[in-house]
């Protein structure tokens, strides 16, 4: 898998070169894909991170990147869709609306200011049921409308690199990886990760991102040993601890639809 995951992330470098950038959300999944990224190219990441800042994140969140963004030595580019936030934009305003704004419209207007033609994600087929019908190079028109009824096929790892006008490519190396597989290779590979994911007073966040959105599940598991134990076994869904009313199937993919990661 780590093998296939670095020819993919070469793959997209290789086609795009200037113009890819890396989505870091600060999540175990997308800062698994930055470790990988480094070992892809040798430890040192030849193109810019892009963190798209809500306003809403944890604190331990912007520690860890501030840590890490030094560390790593990383050209780090942090967005924020200020218009929206000064606005008072928040979650209270519904959650389809907040996403757009704070997520999709920010990533949006960062492509645009600098041009960026393909994008590094960490996301997962198993997350989440609509991304399950993603693929690895996935192509979204000048609007950041994904057709989620016209996906190109990818047969004997030949992937969509052509890009049409006014259009970009999203680059998922992680798409067939599942939770357990990241937590497995966090631990193979001793990747820092944000420590809201440990256990504390009998609760930890199976999945991170704005504060608002997010609450944690019932887990003593409070070292990754422990998580991947509590993983081979659970019931629980990896999102079931976002805001129900966004995670519902119907609003995902109208997210997604409108350009949400």
């Amino acid at each position: 898998m780590e093998n296939q995951s670095i020819f993919i992330i070469r793959e997209a470098y290789y086609q795009f070169h200037h113009n890819v950038v890396a989505l870091w959300s600060i999540g175990k999944d997308s800062t698994t894909l930055l470790w990988l990224i480094r070992k892809a190219f040798f430890g040192k990441i030849p193109f810019p991170i892009l963190h798209i800042d809500t306003g809403y994140k944890f604190n331990e969140i912007y520690k860890f990147r501030d840590t890490y963004k030094k560390i790593w030595s990383l050209d780090l580019i942090v967005h924020r869709n200020e218009e929206a936030i000064v606005s008072g934009m928040t979650p209270e305003k519904g959650r389809l609306e907040c996403c757009t704004q704070l997520k999709t419209r920010a990533l949006k207007d960062a492509l645009n200011k600098y041009g960026f033609q393909a994008l590094y994600l960490g996301i997962r087929r198993d997350e989440h049921g609509i991304r399950a019908k993603e693929r690895v190079f996935s192509p979204r028109d000048k609007d950041f409308v994904w057709d989620y009824t016209n996906q190109p096929p990818e047969l004997w790892d030949q992937y969509k690199s052509k890009l049409n006008t006014e259009e970009h490519i999203r680059v998922h190396p992680l798409l067939g990886w599942t939770e357990l597989d990241i937590w497995r290779y966090i631990k193979r590979e001793n990747i820092p990760i944000v420590d809201l994911y440990f256990a504390r007073n009998e609760k930890r966040y199976r999945s991170i991102g704005c504060k608002p959105c997010v609450e944690p599940v019932s887990s003593d598991a409070d070292t990754i040993d422990k998580i991947i134990e509590e993983l081979k076994t659970t019931m629980i869904s990896e999102r079931s601890g976002r805001a129900q009313d966004k995670e519902s199937d119907y609003i995902m993919q109208k997210l997604r639809a409108l350009g949400y990661m």
